[in-house]
């Protein structure tokens, strides 16, 4: 075990520095959008480019890793997120913010692709639990440490913005420098959505809704925090505290479901984040203690819900699909994480942060509801035996086993795709 812990060990670093750069990053530039008086609306379609940018990665980083390697793009990444924060502290206008994020957005996702293929082939069936439990370690400590940075600087200054470009350098080294081999050429996102949608309906409905909710608090889980009169101090603990409630949750949720029909725990944990929402609304700001124990009970929920479509749809599809249907996955959640903080983002132009929650609590009810409502359509004919593996994720990439070569389709496989193309 020490030496399977070795061998990712400065990929860890990596990871640990970039992760907290992002947590600067994500928690500093929405406050700064309050402080130039730019509306939510505004930021919500800021965060657009993003998670616009997070998507298109996703399907291109694969091409550029293909034709020059691990280590080169990997290093083009890191550079693109220095550029993308200084270019932010260079020009304050909303507008080149949105193209801004883009990039980061762009470069995050690749980066996030190519250290998980480097996990996957680092990893074995005796030592995969382990590894990414530290991997899911890291991310969520550099995370929370990088939110952390925020409230000993002024975020109307250019400091914070230097040193999260410097934090963002520094996670170049550890890679740059290891002597370890590189792994084999990431897989292409090939994606089908009506394969998705004829394996498992919830999988392609809920991947909407999953990308909905983390990608509207992720973007706007800032802003609701200062505008409910919060200190940035008492903001980073809330977004710790989703961030902790994902963290810890995620296997459990994972372990339950491999045990009974996967509806069932999405109905549960859709109510939960109902019940937990309005546990949210219900105390405000004015205990904040309290917000905290909502948000962490959110976040059990909130994120975990990817890693429950993926799942479902694993169990119902042939193993030669898994790629694809993770693709698909992917690309759905990235076009809810683009409308998901533009519709919230309206509501609290609107009617006040408190909307955010709301919406929220909708998204989860949905989940719930539409789960509730795909059991009374078919049975559940998967045995525990039968099931894949629930395997708990930070962000959605395009599936567990990205680093892997696409499998050929089957004969039967392009029969059926030669009467779908004939359609």
């Amino acid at each position: 075990m020490l030496s399977s812990l070795a061998s990712i060990a400065t990929l860890m670093l990596s990871t640990l520095l970039m992760m907290a750069g992002f947590g600067l990053m994500g928690y500093m530039l929405p406050i700064r959008s309050l402080n130039e008086g730019w509306s939510t609306f505004i930021i919500s379609v800021i965060a657009t480019g993003y998670t616009f940018g997070f998507t298109m990665s996703c399907i291109v980083t694969p091409i550029f890793v293909r034709r020059v390697g691990h280590v080169r793009v990997f290093g083009a990444l890191i550079t693109l997120l220095t550029v993308s924060i200084l270019l932010c502290a260079l020009v304050v206008e909303w507008w080149a913010w949105m193209i801004f994020r883009g990039l980061s957005g762009f470069a995050i996702a690749g980066a996030y692709l190519l250290i998980e293929s480097w996990l996957n082939e680092r990893v074995t069936n005796d030592n995969r639990g382990a590894l990414f439990s530290v991997y899911m370690v890291t991310c969520l400590v550099g995370s929370i440490g990088g939110q952390y940075i925020v409230p000993l600087g002024d975020v109307n200054g250019p400091n914070l913005f230097i040193i999260c470009a410097l934090i963002f350098s520094l996670a170049l080294f550890p890679v740059a420098l290891s002597t370890a081999k590189s792994p084999s050429p990431i897989a292409e996102a090939r994606f089908d959505l009506r394969r998705l949608y004829r394996r498992s309906p919830i999988a392609f409905f809920g991947s909407l809704l999953s990308g909905a909710l983390s990608g509207t608090w992720g973007s706007l889980g800032g802003v609701y925090s200062q505008t409910i009169g919060m200190t940035t101090a008492q903001g980073a603990t809330l977004l710790a505290a989703f961030l902790a409630g994902g963290a810890i949750s995620q296997v459990p949720i994972g372990r339950i479901s491999d045990r009974m029909d996967r509806r069932f725990v999405m109905i549960a944990s859709g109510l939960f984040g109902v019940g937990a929402c309005g546990m949210m609304i219900a105390f405000g700001a004015d205990d904040p203690t309290a917000l905290y124990i909502a948000g962490f009970f959110v976040g059990t929920v909130l994120y975990p819900v990817y890693s429950l479509n993926v799942a479902h749809a694993n169990d119902l599809a042939e193993p030669h699909e898994y790629v694809t249907l993770s693709s698909a996955i992917m690309i759905l959640y990235g076009m809810g994480t683009v409308t998901g903080p533009i519709m919230a983002g309206t509501l609290m132009q609107w009617l006040g942060p408190t909307a955010l929650i709301g919406f929220l609590g909708t998204a989860f009810a949905l989940y719930a509801g539409y789960a509730a409502y795909r059991i009374t359509r078919r049975p559940d004919d998967v045995t525990p035996e039968d099931k894949t593996d629930f395997q708990a994720t930070i962000l959605p990439m395009q599936g567990a086993d990205n680093a892997s070569p696409l499998p050929e389709p089957d004969l039967e496989e392009q029969l059926e795709l030669g009467i779908e193309s004939g359609r």
